[in-house]
């Protein structure tokens, strides 16, 4: 990761298509990262290969001028074509070792873990560089994911990983998480689905401070 990004800490913001349709995405990105979110990952199961390259090109120039941290959802090629940070890869959307491989010893390789801290230490041994835990509260984007326990997270902190929790994270709950240790939180509805995306980022990003 080169020295001149931001470390793996504070609000990791997850796009998505339905709250951020056509050009929104490039304006909430652009006011979340106003805001002060410090990780930006885009995610699109939807848009066409030649849509995703077009949209990941753009963002990539606009986190670039905010020095954040630029990863993709599940995507190897796109991560490597468009130059971004990193890619962050669910529990079963590829071999970490070999992501590793590719992707080579500076980017960044995030996996999910859902509450398997065996799954979390293994993969943090094969090269992943943070671990997503999650879901810890009802969601509104993965209603079926599954759940996670503030117990299950605490003792996942103590890992020599990082963690990222993740899963209908709001300002309600936020503090709490974070006060366990939680050195990234990501946001999704509670960010996106916001009348002022700029003003909720500044408030979760505050709760870093």
């Amino acid at each position: 990761m080169p020295s001149s990004k931001r470390s793996l800490r504070g609000l990791y913001a997850i796009t998505d298509p339905v709250l951020l349709p056509g050009n929104k995405l490039f304006d909430g990105v652009e006011a979340a990262l106003r805001g002060g979110a410090a990780i930006i990952q885009y995610r699109n199961k939807y848009a066409s290969d030649i849509e995703r390259q077009q949209e990941a090109s753009t963002l990539k120039e606009i986190i670039d001028a905010f020095d954040a941290l630029f990863l993709i959802n599940d995507d190897l090629s796109l991560c490597q074509r468009v130059g971004a940070d990193g890619v962050h890869l669910g529990k079963s959307d590829g071999d970490i070792a070999e992501a590793r491989t590719i992707l080579g010893p500076e980017k960044i390789l995030g996996v999910t873990c859902h509450s398997d801290i065996r799954y979390a230490r293994k993969s943090s041994i094969l090269g992943a560089n943070y671990c997503a835990f999650g879901r810890l509260y009802p969601s509104q984007t993965k209603p079926d994911a599954p759940e996670c326990s503030l117990e299950t997270l605490a003792e996942a902190l103590q890992g020599s990983y990082q963690s990222v929790a993740i899963g209908g994270i709001n300002l309600n709950n936020a503090s709490d998480i974070i006060a366990l240790g939680t050195p990234m939180i990501a946001v999704i509805h509670a960010l996106f689905g916001q009348e002022d995306i700029e003003i909720a980022a500044k408030s979760f990003s505050s709760l870093f401070i």
